[in-house]
């Protein structure tokens, strides 16, 4: 273990840490009232109070009154519970990584799915739809998917770096030419597929979680917290790697250690969530970089209010799809992108404009 391990970790100024304090709070119980009032919407509206009563009957406290429709209890249990919860894990999934790439490369435009990790993840999962694979059971299309957005993740970091650095333009190039060919793949997978491959490729490139059932959310949540986990054991690191490769080098931590267990967790998050979910752009930009705005650049605070703050805003996308057009399911990934683009064209302007140029 270096230096930077065994020493104390600094506190935050007392200013800071309130605000952290207030933020974290807020994300936490934001998340636990939209999650009441999203199970309770839909075709078969449930009001909160009857949503929370059917959660106590399940752990033995008869305390708030039973949905009142027949159905009401068997919908929130087969079709919204489910649904919510790989919203939630989704929507943290995606933003941690983002952070965790902000953090790699030492920018705020970096994201999973700009450097092109969320296609790579989507065409490996294509390729066991289309072929059928079916090696790991259940496991399989996680594991492809982890395998695809690992590959196209080192990929892209190791095109991006020179001398030691990353640029921020070489990196946004590099993931605008690994989506282009990942795109490519899934063109040829869909060219390969029968009619029902294709409509489940479709499904990854539009992202939904349209159909979600418990067995999906068994898979994706293991995943999801060893990849949470695995972030918050790297936030101190991360914040020392801040100070630039040399320094951190100097308080013994090793640099590239770091930046490839931070790969490997990203591509683990990403493609728990690509794997059932699709692509859904732009939460792991938007996320972080609101949240840095707030509490600053500690990843201490970072990563676990980027997790609340992800899963908090997925959760309200989705509830918007399924609900904003009567008998119709919006793709989640368009709502994600029609949001994240313009906020992605405004980042981009305004770190050109506080770095002077990209020259």
């Amino acid at each position: 273990m270096g230096a930077a391990e065994e020493s104390p970790a600094p506190s935050l100024p007392p200013a800071r840490r309130g605000r952290a304090g207030l933020l974290l709070g807020a994300l936490g119980a934001g998340v636990v009232v939209s999650t009441l009032v999203s199970a309770g919407q839909g075709q078969l509206d449930v009001p909160a109070d009857q949503v929370l009563g059917s959660v106590l009957h399940r752990v033995g406290l008869d305390v708030l009154p039973l949905p009142t429709h027949p159905q009401g209890d068997n919908t929130l249990w087969q079709v919204r519970f489910p649904r919510v919860a790989l919203a939630l894990l989704v929507g943290a999934a995606l933003a941690t990584a983002g952070a965790l790439m902000q953090g790699v490369f030492g920018n705020p435009l970096a994201e999973p799915g700009v450097v092109g990790v969320s296609v790579g993840a989507a065409l490996a999962a294509a390729f066991v739809i289309v072929f059928q694979v079916t090696l790991l059971g259940a496991w399989t299309v996680p594991a492809f998917a982890f395998v695809g957005g690992l590959v196209t993740t080192l990929t892209v970091y190791a095109l991006s770096r020179a001398d030691g650095r990353t640029e921020v333009v070489t990196l946004v190039l590099t993931g605008i030419a690994v989506n282009a060919v990942c795109s490519a793949g899934l063109a040829l997978m869909l060219f390969l597929g029968d009619t029902s491959a294709r409509e489940e490729i479709v499904f990854w490139q539009l992202g939904s979680l349209n159909g979600t059932r418990w067995a999906h959310v068994a898979v994706v949540a293991p995943c999801v917290g060893i990849g949470l986990l695995g972030a918050l054991a790297l936030s101190r690191r991360l914040d020392v790697l801040a100070l630039g490769d040399r320094a951190a080098r100097h308080v013994g931590v090793d640099v590239e250690r770091v930046r490839v267990a931070a790969i490997v967790l990203v591509a683990l998050l990403t493609a728990a969530a690509v794997s059932f979910a699709g692509i859904i752009a732009f939460v792991g930009l938007v996320v972080p970089h609101l949240v840095r705005m707030v509490v600053g650049p500690g990843h201490r605070v970072l990563v676990p209010a980027s997790a609340l703050g992800g899963a908090l805003l997925l959760l309200w996308a989705d509830l918007f799809a399924r609900t904003a057009v009567a008998y119709a399911d919006l793709p989640i990934g368009m709502l994600t992108s029609l949001v994240g683009g313009p906020f992605f064209f405004w980042l981009l302007r305004r770190t050109r404009r506080t770095a002077g140029g990209w020259a």
